[in-house]
């Protein structure tokens, strides 16, 4: 009788744990999410704390394990060790593994996982995944129907986001195997380190299985626009992913998040090639000792990293200063929404400059492509950007107190891993531990996302049922 009501006991509880689960996934997706990627950090702490994870079988120390574990987890690229050498064959594997965690995306894992538990997404949970996966993200006007998707797409388009990325992951990496055999890399090698950099580039984390990294492909222009091209797809975004894999031919039917996605990320590639192409011309460290073709395509290469990317061919730290500010303003804005890539988003970028054009031109709505672009939106984007430079900027302050190191090589990291890029300056590898902490808090919140941070402080919120009285303070 008592193992019956023992049994019993159990049971209830497990069902009331369930119920609880299930409450937190359907009531606050977006806190669910950062709890995800939280334990996801701390499992694979602990799976690279591990001896057979390092090369000499020893323990890596904590601050290591748990900077490269959010590194890894967070796509970002930064390291605090050397990662061809300082990890065993097991340990290449858990970063691989853990980037493709990863780089699904934060609340796509979370919409995810929260099927797999709930066995069905709630409506709230749906709205979530419809909003982050949204080509127009919902919010809470009226949207034209045209211009969403559907509740009952967003498990088709889950879908579609996991098979893109195994997709375009197995397709790189079939054509990178060839790329690298005549690049010199022993063909039993390049089984192994094809797919890693097929994985590093897509999820734009920029780590590297062998010794001297990317650097040793630096003339070779094949190797080098493959990893572009991965680049590019991976920090575009799954949404625009979905819309192209649905209307490839069809511009007219893009929706308008693709289309700023797409001419912004085309933009900002090249002003930022030009930049880099004008201020490390006559640069003998750099592009000084390049003829024209090397420049070219090393200027293109860099903008391409700066969209969180992460390879580097040149040393950081050998850049002009004013490079390394261009640098750092373009990993700041980072990729797209719902991408692999981190920053504030070119979309941010985009609906921000388009609203101040339509202010300096005195037109009363926001607009672009035969749409009005609402108010809400134009304030979450001032948000994202208000938060962001917060973010960077308490972390610069607390790492250049700590490390008493230049301000741009503390600034340059610090955006970096806020962008989740993993371009350094070279100090990232010689933090002492307790700036490791803050920064590898720097890169959980800029992979979590500043507005899923908000989304979770405000999922408490209440409505406010009066307004008051107006009053115009003098801006400006």
């Amino acid at each position: 009788m008592s193992g019956m009501m023992s049994a019993s006991f159990t049971q209830h509880r497990f069902r009331g744990t369930a119920r609880g689960i299930r409450h937190i996934v359907t009531s606050s997706p977006s806190r669910f999410a950062i709890v995800i990627f939280a334990a996801l950090i701390l499992l694979f702490t602990g799976l690279l704390s591990l001896p057979i994870a390092s090369a000499d079988g020893t323990v890596t120390p904590l601050s290591d394990a748990l900077f490269t574990a959010v590194s890894t987890i967070c796509v970002t690229g930064l390291t605090t060790v050397d990662m061809s050498s300082h990890w065993s064959p097991f340990g290449h594997v858990v970063v691989f593994v853990g980037v493709n965690i990863g780089g699904l995306g934060v609340l796509t894992l979370a919409s995810l996982l929260g099927m797999v538990i709930s066995k069905r997404l709630g409506l709230r949970a749906k709205l979530l995944a419809a909003g982050d996966t949204n080509p127009l993200r919902a919010h809470g006007g009226v949207v034209n129907e045209s211009q969403t998707v559907r509740l009952g797409e967003v498990g088709q388009l889950l879908t579609t986001v996991a098979l893109s990325a195994l997709i375009i992951e197995g397709t790189l990496a079939v054509l990178l195997y060839p790329a690298l055999v005549m690049a010199g890399v022993n063909p039993i090698s390049a089984l192994w380190e094809a797919p890693y950099f097929a994985a590093m580039a897509f999820t734009n984390t920029g780590f590297a299985p062998n010794a001297g990294g990317v650097a040793i492909f630096a003339d070779d222009y094949l190797v080098l626009t493959l990893l572009m091209i991965g680049v590019f797809l991976g920090s575009i975004g799954f949404p625009v992913i979905y819309t192209l894999a649905k209307h490839v031919w069809h511009v007219k039917r893009w929706s308008l998040h693709s289309k700023l996605t797409l001419i912004t990320t085309t933009l900002l590639f090249v002003l930022g090639a030009a930049v880099f192409l004008i201020l490390e011309y006559d640069n003998p460290a750099t592009f000084g000792s390049m003829d024209a073709g090397d420049t070219t395509l090393q200027a293109f290469f860099l903008s391409a990293m700066t969209r969180s990317g992460g390879f580097n061919v040149i040393d950081m730290s050998d850049l002009n200063g004013s490079s390394m500010l261009a640098v750092c303003m373009l990993m700041f804005v980072g990729g797209g929404s719902a991408s692999t890539a981190g920053g504030i988003k070119v979309t941010t970028l985009a609906v921000l400059s388009i609203a101040v054009w339509s202010e300096a031109r005195g037109r009363q709505s926001v607009e672009a492509f035969g749409r009005r672009i609402p108010s809400d939106v134009q304030r979450v984007a001032l948000s994202v950007v208000a938060w962001g430079a917060t973010i960077v900027a308490l972390s610069t302050v607390a790492i250049a107190q700590i490390t008493k190191a230049p301000i741009i090589d503390v600034l340059f990291d610090v955006i970096s891993a806020f962008g989740t890029v993993g371009l350094s300056s070279g100090l990232t590898e010689t933090l002492p531990d307790s700036a490791s902490y803050v920064l590898a808090a720097t890169i959980f919140m800029g992979r979590v996302g500043t507005v899923t941070l908000a989304a979770a402080v405000a999922a408490t919120s209440r409505s406010q049922l009066y307004s008051l009285p107006v009053e115009r303070p003098i801006v400006g």
